[in-house]
């Protein structure tokens, strides 16, 4: 929770008014605790970066109670395997996706999400951020990211 680029993108988005709540957690459970922690909120949006959004994605299909995902850099794929998916259970996710992933994320093939994201019917809007890896590094994507997810709040 206290890396670097958890921190910055923590810092754009409470710039824009977005409340961020971060933590670490080693189980899924422990996910769910935290989440629940803060359920008094008028929208809950539940995500995370690479598989800590996956972890949240998973508890939306499960039927979590939540209002919507935040997916920073979704590890669609191990690095080199794009062959063994993690796509199974999108298409149960049944609130409004927003999920940024680099144009070289080499967990995350483009054309190959786009094809899962054929199955889903939740509100899921991919944004494709040009150049960036898994990393999702740099002031310019760090600024795309929070002026993005700010609107995209805006509209929920």
């Amino acid at each position: 929770m206290d890396d670097r680029a958890t921190l910055a993108t923590a810092a754009a988005l409470g710039a824009r008014g977005v409340e961020v709540v971060r933590f670490n957690f080693p189980y899924r459970e422990r996910f769910e605790a935290v989440v629940a922690g803060v359920r008094s909120k008028k929208t809950l949006i539940i995500g995370g970066r690479s598989m800590g959004g996956r972890v949240a994605s998973m508890l939306a299909a499960d039927g979590f109670a939540c209002n919507g995902l935040l997916l920073f850099a979704y590890p669609l794929h191990p690095a080199g395997q794009p062959e063994k998916l993690r796509d199974a259970h999108l298409p149960r996710i049944k609130v409004p996706v927003l999920c940024f992933n680099g144009t070289r994320d080499a967990l995350c093939r483009r054309d190959l999400m786009e094809r899962a994201l054929t199955t889903v019917k939740a509100p899921w809007r991919m944004h494709w951020l040009e150049g960036a890896d898994h990393s999702l590094k740099g002031d310019k994507v760090l600024n795309e990211i929070a002026e993005v997810t700010r609107d995209w709040l805006a509209e929920h």
